[in-house]
Protein backbone atom coordinates (compact mmCIF):
# COMPACT_ATOMS: atom_id res chain seq x y z
CA UNK A 1 0.00 0.00 0.00
CA UNK A 2 1.47 3.38 -1.08
CA UNK A 3 0.66 6.24 1.29
CA UNK A 4 1.34 9.81 0.09
CA UNK A 5 1.82 12.36 2.84
CA UNK A 6 1.65 16.09 1.94
CA UNK A 7 3.16 18.55 4.44
CA UNK A 8 1.15 21.79 4.59
CA UNK A 9 3.07 24.96 5.35
CA UNK A 10 1.77 26.48 8.57
CA UNK A 11 2.26 30.22 9.18
CA UNK A 12 4.10 29.71 12.46
CA UNK A 13 7.20 31.89 11.90
CA UNK A 14 7.24 35.71 12.05
CA UNK A 15 9.40 37.79 9.70
CA UNK A 16 12.86 38.59 11.02
CA UNK A 17 14.90 41.75 10.32
CA UNK A 18 18.68 41.40 9.99
CA UNK A 19 19.05 44.51 12.23
CA UNK A 20 16.15 45.46 14.50
CA UNK A 21 17.82 48.79 15.43
CA UNK A 22 19.52 51.07 12.93
CA UNK A 23 21.02 54.55 13.41
CA UNK A 24 21.75 57.07 10.67
CA UNK A 25 23.26 60.57 10.65
CA UNK A 26 21.81 62.52 7.73
CA UNK A 27 23.28 65.88 6.59
CA UNK A 28 20.73 68.65 6.32
CA UNK A 29 21.61 69.32 2.67
CA UNK A 30 21.09 65.71 1.53
CA UNK A 31 19.42 65.66 -1.85
CA UNK A 32 15.86 64.41 -2.21
CA UNK A 33 15.64 60.76 -3.37
CA UNK A 34 18.95 59.85 -1.70
CA UNK A 35 18.99 56.36 -0.17
CA UNK A 36 19.18 56.57 3.62
CA UNK A 37 19.01 52.85 4.46
CA UNK A 38 19.82 50.30 1.74
CA UNK A 39 17.32 47.62 0.85
CA UNK A 40 19.52 44.74 1.96
CA UNK A 41 19.86 46.23 5.45
CA UNK A 42 16.11 46.20 6.08
CA UNK A 43 14.90 43.23 4.08
CA UNK A 44 13.23 40.80 6.43
CA UNK A 45 13.25 37.02 6.01
CA UNK A 46 10.48 34.55 6.74
CA UNK A 47 11.09 30.84 7.42
CA UNK A 48 7.63 30.15 6.00
CA UNK A 49 8.79 31.70 2.72
CA UNK A 50 5.87 34.10 2.71
CA UNK A 51 5.88 37.36 0.75
CA UNK A 52 6.76 40.23 3.04
CA UNK A 53 4.75 43.46 3.07
CA UNK A 54 6.36 46.63 4.51
CA UNK A 55 5.05 49.82 6.08
CA UNK A 56 7.02 52.86 7.37
CA UNK A 57 5.78 55.25 10.06
CA UNK A 58 7.30 57.90 12.32
CA UNK A 59 6.91 58.34 16.06
CA UNK A 60 7.89 62.03 16.20
CA UNK A 61 5.23 64.64 15.57
CA UNK A 62 5.57 66.84 12.45
CA UNK A 63 8.29 64.66 10.92
CA UNK A 64 6.17 62.41 8.74
CA UNK A 65 6.54 62.74 4.98
CA UNK A 66 10.30 63.27 5.01
CA UNK A 67 11.30 59.62 4.68
CA UNK A 68 9.61 56.84 2.72
CA UNK A 69 10.11 53.31 1.38
CA UNK A 70 10.30 52.51 -2.32
CA UNK A 71 7.29 50.22 -2.27
CA UNK A 72 5.18 47.83 -0.25
CA UNK A 73 7.56 45.00 -1.15
CA UNK A 74 10.72 47.14 -1.29
CA UNK A 75 11.80 48.45 2.13
CA UNK A 76 14.65 50.68 0.89
CA UNK A 77 14.33 53.97 2.83
CA UNK A 78 14.98 57.20 0.96
CA UNK A 79 14.64 60.96 1.54
CA UNK A 80 11.30 62.12 0.18
CA UNK A 81 11.28 65.80 1.27
CA UNK A 82 14.16 68.27 1.72
CA UNK A 83 15.37 68.59 5.32
CA UNK A 84 15.53 71.74 7.46
CA UNK A 85 17.64 71.57 10.62
CA UNK A 86 15.60 74.38 12.21
CA UNK A 87 12.38 72.38 11.89
CA UNK A 88 13.57 69.17 13.53
CA UNK A 89 16.88 67.64 14.51
CA UNK A 90 15.99 63.96 14.87
CA UNK A 91 13.20 61.48 14.32
CA UNK A 92 12.46 57.81 14.90
CA UNK A 93 11.06 55.61 12.14
CA UNK A 94 9.29 52.28 12.61
CA UNK A 95 9.47 49.79 9.75
CA UNK A 96 6.89 47.00 9.91
CA UNK A 97 7.29 43.69 8.09
CA UNK A 98 4.12 41.57 7.76
CA UNK A 99 3.65 38.16 6.17
CA UNK A 100 0.18 39.12 5.00
CA UNK A 101 -1.19 42.30 3.40
CA UNK A 102 -2.56 44.85 5.86
CA UNK A 103 -6.10 44.21 4.64
CA UNK A 104 -5.83 40.42 4.85
CA UNK A 105 -8.34 38.73 7.21
CA UNK A 106 -5.88 35.89 7.87
CA UNK A 107 -3.75 35.88 11.02
CA UNK A 108 -0.63 37.99 10.44
CA UNK A 109 2.77 37.85 12.05
CA UNK A 110 4.72 41.12 12.24
CA UNK A 111 8.28 42.23 12.90
CA UNK A 112 9.40 45.78 13.68
CA UNK A 113 12.69 47.56 13.01
CA UNK A 114 13.51 50.92 14.61
CA UNK A 115 15.50 53.47 12.58
CA UNK A 116 16.84 56.46 14.50
CA UNK A 117 17.60 59.45 12.27
CA UNK A 118 19.78 62.35 13.46
CA UNK A 119 19.91 65.47 11.27
CA UNK A 120 23.33 67.13 11.01
CA UNK A 121 23.36 70.85 10.26
CA UNK A 122 25.04 71.75 6.97
CA UNK A 123 26.66 74.95 5.80
CA UNK A 124 23.63 76.14 3.84
CA UNK A 125 23.32 79.84 4.73
CA UNK A 126 25.43 82.94 4.17
CA UNK A 127 26.46 85.16 7.14
CA UNK A 128 23.87 87.39 8.82
CA UNK A 129 24.70 90.98 9.71
CA UNK A 130 23.37 91.87 13.15
CA UNK A 131 21.01 93.13 14.34
CA UNK A 132 18.54 91.52 11.96
CA UNK A 133 14.85 90.64 11.89
CA UNK A 134 13.52 87.22 10.95
CA UNK A 135 11.10 87.32 8.06
CA UNK A 136 7.59 86.15 9.05
CA UNK A 137 9.07 84.03 11.88
CA UNK A 138 11.08 82.08 9.30
CA UNK A 139 14.30 81.17 11.09
CA UNK A 140 16.09 80.59 7.80
CA UNK A 141 15.89 84.26 6.72
CA UNK A 142 17.03 87.32 8.71
CA UNK A 143 16.93 90.84 7.21
CA UNK A 144 19.41 93.44 8.48
CA UNK A 145 19.20 97.24 8.21
CA UNK A 146 21.94 99.46 6.75
CA UNK A 147 24.56 100.84 9.10
CA UNK A 148 25.10 104.61 9.40
CA UNK A 149 27.64 106.93 11.01
CA UNK A 150 29.17 110.42 10.87
CA UNK A 151 32.63 111.96 10.62
CA UNK A 152 33.70 115.58 10.94
CA UNK A 153 35.06 117.28 7.88
CA UNK A 154 38.84 117.96 7.95
CA UNK A 155 39.22 116.00 11.17
CA UNK A 156 41.01 112.68 11.64
CA UNK A 157 39.54 110.14 14.04
CA UNK A 158 41.81 107.37 15.32
CA UNK A 159 39.12 105.43 17.17
CA UNK A 160 36.67 102.99 15.54
CA UNK A 161 33.67 104.88 14.20
CA UNK A 162 30.42 104.72 16.15
CA UNK A 163 27.65 103.34 13.96
CA UNK A 164 23.91 102.85 14.20
CA UNK A 165 22.18 100.53 14.99
CA UNK A 166 25.48 99.07 16.24
CA UNK A 167 28.99 98.02 15.16
CA UNK A 168 29.51 96.01 11.99
CA UNK A 169 29.10 92.41 13.07
CA UNK A 170 28.08 89.24 11.24
CA UNK A 171 27.61 85.63 12.35
CA UNK A 172 27.34 82.24 10.69
CA UNK A 173 23.63 81.32 11.10
CA UNK A 174 24.54 77.63 10.83
CA UNK A 175 25.34 77.84 14.52
CA UNK A 176 26.59 74.30 15.07
CA UNK A 177 29.26 75.04 12.45
CA UNK A 178 29.82 78.70 13.46
CA UNK A 179 32.49 79.42 10.87
CA UNK A 180 34.80 82.40 11.46
CA UNK A 181 33.80 85.58 9.62
CA UNK A 182 36.19 88.05 7.96
CA UNK A 183 35.33 91.52 6.67
CA UNK A 184 36.48 93.80 3.84
CA UNK A 185 35.26 96.89 2.02
CA UNK A 186 34.28 96.06 -1.55
CA UNK A 187 32.74 99.31 -2.76
CA UNK A 188 32.12 103.02 -2.19
CA UNK A 189 35.47 103.72 -0.47
CA UNK A 190 36.51 106.74 -2.54
CA UNK A 191 40.21 107.61 -2.10
CA UNK A 192 40.54 104.75 0.41
CA UNK A 193 39.43 107.01 3.24
CA UNK A 194 38.19 104.13 5.41
CA UNK A 195 39.38 100.65 6.32
CA UNK A 196 37.72 97.77 8.13
CA UNK A 197 39.41 95.35 10.50
CA UNK A 198 39.22 91.91 8.88
CA UNK A 199 38.57 90.14 12.18
CA UNK A 200 36.51 92.58 14.27
CA UNK A 201 34.65 94.58 11.61
CA UNK A 202 35.68 97.87 13.27
CA UNK A 203 35.56 100.75 10.77
CA UNK A 204 38.35 103.35 11.03
CA UNK A 205 39.68 106.32 9.04
CA UNK A 206 42.88 106.28 6.98
CA UNK A 207 42.84 110.00 6.16
CA UNK A 208 40.78 113.15 6.69
CA UNK A 209 37.79 114.03 4.54
CA UNK A 210 38.00 117.43 2.82
CA UNK A 211 34.61 117.54 1.08
CA UNK A 212 31.07 117.28 2.48
CA UNK A 213 30.15 114.36 0.21
CA UNK A 214 28.76 111.30 1.99
CA UNK A 215 30.17 107.80 1.57
CA UNK A 216 28.09 104.71 0.82
CA UNK A 217 30.37 101.81 1.68
CA UNK A 218 29.77 98.17 0.78
CA UNK A 219 31.19 95.84 3.44
CA UNK A 220 31.37 92.11 2.71
CA UNK A 221 31.36 89.43 5.41
CA UNK A 222 32.78 86.08 4.25
CA UNK A 223 33.11 82.68 5.89
CA UNK A 224 36.74 81.64 6.21
CA UNK A 225 36.21 78.03 5.14
CA UNK A 226 33.82 78.81 2.30
CA UNK A 227 34.33 82.07 0.39
CA UNK A 228 31.13 81.43 -1.56
CA UNK A 229 29.18 82.03 1.63
CA UNK A 230 29.14 85.83 1.95
CA UNK A 231 26.83 88.77 2.59
CA UNK A 232 27.17 92.48 1.81
CA UNK A 233 25.97 95.31 4.06
CA UNK A 234 25.64 99.02 3.28
CA UNK A 235 27.35 101.57 5.55
CA UNK A 236 26.43 105.24 5.03
CA UNK A 237 28.96 107.71 6.42
CA UNK A 238 27.83 111.34 6.48
CA UNK A 239 30.45 114.11 6.51
CA UNK A 240 29.46 117.03 8.75
CA UNK A 241 30.97 120.20 10.13
CA UNK A 242 32.27 119.79 13.63
CA UNK A 243 29.89 121.07 16.28
CA UNK A 244 31.63 122.79 19.21
CA UNK A 245 28.67 124.68 20.63
CA UNK A 246 25.10 123.69 21.51
CA UNK A 247 22.24 125.68 20.04
CA UNK A 248 20.58 128.34 22.21
CA UNK A 249 17.37 130.39 22.13
CA UNK A 250 17.54 134.16 21.72
CA UNK A 251 15.23 134.56 24.69
CA UNK A 252 14.72 132.54 27.80
CA UNK A 253 10.95 133.19 27.84
CA UNK A 254 8.55 133.87 24.95
CA UNK A 255 5.07 135.30 25.54
CA UNK A 256 2.26 134.92 23.06
CA UNK A 257 -1.46 135.56 22.65
CA UNK A 258 -4.17 133.36 21.11
CA UNK A 259 -7.83 134.17 20.47
CA UNK A 260 -10.78 132.01 21.45
CA UNK A 261 -12.54 130.21 18.61
CA UNK A 262 -9.68 130.13 16.10
CA UNK A 263 -9.31 126.97 13.97
CA UNK A 264 -6.34 124.64 14.16
CA UNK A 265 -3.04 125.89 12.71
CA UNK A 266 -3.90 129.51 13.44
CA UNK A 267 -1.01 131.80 14.35
CA UNK A 268 0.05 132.61 17.89
CA UNK A 269 0.78 136.34 18.10
CA UNK A 270 3.24 138.30 20.19
CA UNK A 271 1.89 139.35 23.55
CA UNK A 272 0.95 143.02 23.29
CA UNK A 273 1.25 143.00 19.49
CA UNK A 274 -1.75 141.07 18.07
CA UNK A 275 -0.70 141.81 14.47
CA UNK A 276 2.74 140.14 14.62
CA UNK A 277 3.08 136.33 14.73
CA UNK A 278 5.21 134.96 17.53
CA UNK A 279 8.54 133.61 16.20
CA UNK A 280 10.81 131.39 18.34
CA UNK A 281 14.40 131.58 17.12
CA UNK A 282 17.41 129.41 18.04
CA UNK A 283 21.04 130.20 17.24
CA UNK A 284 24.25 128.16 16.99
CA UNK A 285 27.74 129.61 17.15
CA UNK A 286 28.95 126.82 14.85
CA UNK A 287 26.75 128.31 12.14
CA UNK A 288 26.77 132.08 12.70
CA UNK A 289 25.51 132.87 9.20
CA UNK A 290 22.45 130.60 9.32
Amino acid sequence: LKIIVTILNENDNPPVFPQPNITRNVPEDTEVDTVIVAREEVTATDADLDTIYYELTTTVQNTDGYFAIRGVNNPEIYLQTALDYDKFKSTTLLLYARDRPVTSPEPTKTATATITITIKQSDTRAPWFLPCTQLHKDTSVCISSPYSGRVNISEMSTDPLLLEPGPIYAVDPDYTISDRIVYRIVGGNTNEVFSVDADTGNLTMNKIVTSPDSFLLQVMATQVSNVRKYSVATVEIKVINKSNFPPYFEKGVYNGTVFVGLPQRSFVYKAGDPSTPLVITAMDQDFPDV
